[in-house]
């Protein structure tokens, strides 16, 4: 075995260096691989990839940012036809906006031995409004069959230099050969930050290159005419190259805050420019640079500062409260009963916290900003808290876009408190999950920060108690009531929040498939300082096997877990359950008549090294009844990848024990 996959190895790197990576080059050998030689299980595979990231100058206009894109992607089945379309994001702000150009696109088949091409057309290609600041550009290759090798290039130009997209090296399909270059005048100096666990070490140089002046000038003596005249400035130009082969694909897996923090990837950073006659003009390079930064902008610090537009109606709302505790409570609820999130994140006001309070309707900055101006205005100790979104990634390094949330924090004697004002059903300490993602940094008195775990300490509760009848035949009735607290009660807020509750019970039924509903109730949806309780009446067809007297059935019936959500060998990230939490479930199981227990199974306890959590599962039977209780316990919100094989097997275990068998016997 070993030396046939040296023998594998050895001829998919000669197909590699054989391979002719020109645009429109698609060979027939590509067309006729049937799967990837490295990895059996992927969908598709990017046979090649190459970016160019380059600086232009044009003399009326400066500098600006050039990236060339090829790709070239082979698509074994359908479950990889997602690939055949691309979205790309170009940037529009304040005028100024990224163009695309230079696009071509083709898809290439193999017909009776004979490579046939389709080119995408302009009908195929959608311009859409993407957000407030993003453009998009959308397509679908024409023509996808199994087997389809697609490819398609472009260029986008970009009047926002210091902004580099990240280059990203490692996708959740595999890599055959990657090609990128990142060329900076020596005008600009950029650091680079490396992430993901792949090792990636580039090709640094220095190139010559000069920018060319022209000049014309209308000769007034003798007749007029015009002069035209040039002149050019050399100067050096660093390049780092990349050539990488065979990248594996990152499996998505269950319980990951974002998959792109441990994705192999590398952004570079304007760290500073030195133009000619010019001073040198410092960005970010510190956490210290970055927050003064964003304190010091008109749009964070200058929208803090402002005050006046509330001050009737804070003074009003306090005026009888002097405790910092209910002061601090009464202008959360007012904030959030005033003031709607329009939907956008953003460290930065767009219209402003003026605007927002009067229209009743804001970004998170300028709701969150409000809010802290707001509690400062009453005596309180309040700050704002940079945050970086679970989707945006963990700022891992000093940039300027490392945050793209703010919250606020209280400071009390007896502890601290988080606050986002953005969700309604959002508590103290009860940040909505977007925002739970490891750190925040407070900006404390004259700009300074320190870091603040954002990650809840107290658990989120859920009790849930089932009784049900087994009948003879394998159906169940009863009744079902779950009481949930802090996180798992606002999760299930948002879910219930302005549906239609038939909408709502379908999608429960048909979560647990068989099941139907009735009676169905909801209690204390508004009522934020109180659990929110759900019960319904229900019944589920054959939930147990009949065998000749026998009944064999878990007594968990729907609730069981049947599958693990960990499933990789090993694994490089950590486990994310976004905040700790514990569950009981309490089940009741009325026998029916003429029936007993033959076999129950043993009670277990489950416990995870250093407390990270546990499962109890304990079982107990009466003459017609069976009472169970399960009780699940993470302590901690985020799990290292250290204990990534325990755990796994922690929940391999739980799911043997979820799904053990109650055997009944017909008694004569």
């Amino acid at each position: 075995m070993r030396i046939l996959a040296i023998l594998l190895s050895l001829s998919f790197s000669l197909t590699i260096s054989a391979q002719d990576y020109g645009f429109g080059k698609v060979s027939k050998e590509e067309l006729q691989e049937k799967f990837n030689p490295l990895d059996s299980s992927a969908n598709a595979t990017y046979l090649y990839k190459n970016r160019r990231t380059y600086f232009v100058y044009r003399q009326e206009e400066g500098f600006s940012l050039v990236t060339d894109v090829q790709e070239r992607i082979k698509i074994y089945n359908q479950e990889g036809f997602d690939k055949a379309t691309k979205a790309i994001l170009l940037y529009d702000y304040a005028g100024d906006s990224e163009k695309i150009s230079g696009f071509k696109a083709y898809t290439y088949n193999l017909i009776d031995g004979k490579v046939e091409e389709d080119k995408l057309k302009n009908d195929g290609i959608f311009k859409t409004k993407y957000n407030e600041y993003y453009e998009q550009t959308k397509f679908t290759m024409p023509n996808i069959k199994e087997g389809s090798v697609i490819e398609y290039k472009y260029s986008i130009e970009s009047p926002f230099y210091w902004n580099v997209d990240e280059f990203v090296f490692q996708h959740d399909i595999p890599v055959k050969k990657l090609e990128a270059y990142f060329e900076a005048p020596e005008y600009f100096n950029f650091k680079s930050n490396t992430k993901g666990f792949l090792s990636v070490v580039p090709k640094n140089e220095t190139k010559n290159d000069k920018i060319t002046f022209n000049y014309k000038e209308r000769n007034t003596s003798m007749g007029g005419g015009t002069t035209f005249s040039s002149s050019d400035l050399d100067f050096v130009k660093y390049v780092s190259s990349y050539d990488l082969s065979n990248i594996p694909a990152l499996k998505e897996e269950p319980y990951v805050n974002n998959i792109d923090n441990y994705r192999s990837a590398v952004k570079y950073e304007l760290s500073y420019t030195k133009f000619p006659q010019a001073p040198l003009k410092y960005f970010s390079t510190t956490w210290e640079d970055v927050v003064k930064t964003i304190y010091e902008s008109p749009n964070f610090g200058g929208e803090l500062d402002k005050t006046g537009y509330y001050d009737d109606e804070v003074d009003a709302l306090i005026a009888s409260v002097s405790d910092p505790l209910s002061r601090t409570g009464l202008i959360f609820n007012f904030v959030k009963s005033q003031v709607k999130w329009n939907g956008y994140n953003g460290k930065y006001t767009n219209d402003g916290v003026r605007k927002a309070f009067k229209d009743h309707v804001g970004n998170v900055a300028e709701i969150n900003l409000m809010l802290t101006s707001m509690l400062r205005y009453a005596g309180l100790n309040a700050y704002p808290v940079l945050v970086s979104t679970r989707d945006n990634g963990i700022p891992l390094f000093p940039t300027r876009d490392g945050y793209n949330y703010v919250i606020t924090y209280v400071k009390f004697p007896q502890g601290g408190m988080l606050l986002d004002a953005t969700n309604k059903f959002s508590m103290p300490n009860v940040l909505p999950f977007r925002a739970l993602n490891w750190q925040g940094r407070i900006i404390t008195e004259h700009g300074n920060s320190e870091l603040i775990d954002l990650y809840p300490k107290i658990d989120s509760k859920d009790q849930i108690t089932m009784m049900v009848d087994l009948h003879e035949n394998g159906d169940i009735e009863g009744g079902f009531r779950s009481i949930k607290t802090n996180h798992d009660a606002m999760l299930f807020r948002q879910r219930y929040d302005d549906v239609d509750q038939a909408d709502f019970l379908e999608k429960l039924e048909n979560k647990y498939d068989g099941l139907e509903v009735s009676e169905f109730k909801v209690v204390n949806t508004d009522e934020l300082s109180k659990p929110i309780m759900e019960s319904y009446k229900l019944f589920e067809e054959s939930q147990a096997d009949i065998i000749g007297n026998k009944i064999y059935f878990s007594p968990l019936f729907h609730l069981k877990t049947t599958v693990n959500p960990f499933k990789l060998e090993k694994r490089e990230f950590p486990v994310d359950f976004g905040y700790p939490s514990s569950s009981v479930y309490r089940v009741s199981v009325n026998l029916p008549e003429g029936y007993q227990v033959e076999t129950l199974p043993e009670p277990k306890i489950i416990a995870l090294p250093d407390d990270l959590g546990s499962f109890k599962y304990i079982i107990a039977s009466q003459k017609t009844s069976i009472q169970l209780t399960v009780e699940y316990k993470i302590n901690q919100a985020i799990i290292l990848p250290f204990y990534y094989e325990t755990l796994k097997e922690y929940f391999k275990q739980l799911i043997e024990k979820e799904n053990e068998q109650i055997v009944l016997t017909k008694t004569l």
